[in-house]
């Protein structure tokens, strides 16, 4: 079983799809526009048949998937966070970067119990993200402890 996002941009997909690829090195694995639908399968009424119907994109080993959805306006991101575990604090903090690009902070990258570097940021399309990167791992007489978050 796999549980994979899906995301509605209300008529920014394309530019979402665009935006991911360059912040976080998203690799589209599909794109597929309305009118490119097999048998001509109609979309709401108020969208437009260059409008996407569905990507599916990856990031490291996740993949997510992305929509023009009913094209009605703003999208509402809402009741949920996408979490990004970076390997170090500089890949942390460069991913918070451009993720947060045209967003705004949630919670500056800090030191956390569970985390060298830990932050929120709403990207500029309104989704939500949790950046961290995870204590290492450490050896202690013997036992492996790690970081539980």
């Amino acid at each position: 079983m796999q549980l994979e996002p899906y995301l509605f941009f209300e008529g920014r997909c394309e530019e979402a799809v665009e935006f991911y690829r360059k912040a976080l090195g998203a690799k589209v694995e599909a794109i597929m526009r309305y009118k490119d639908a097999p048998g001509g399968m109609p979309g709401p009424a108020n969208v437009k048949p260059e409008a996407v119907m569905h990507a599916r994109l990856r990031v490291g080993d996740t993949a997510f998937m992305a929509s023009d959805g009913e094209c009605g306006g703003a999208a509402k991101f809402a009741g949920f966070s996408l979490s990004i575990t970076a390997a170090n604090d500089a890949e942390s903090n460069r991913v918070f970067a451009a993720i947060g690009e045209g967003g705004e902070v949630q919670m500056p990258l800090s030191p956390t119990f569970f985390a060298t570097s830990f932050g929120m940021v709403r990207d500029k399309f309104g989704v939500q993200w949790m950046v961290y990167a995870p204590i290492p791992q450490t050896k202690d007489a013997g036992r492996e402890e790690h970081a539980t978050v």
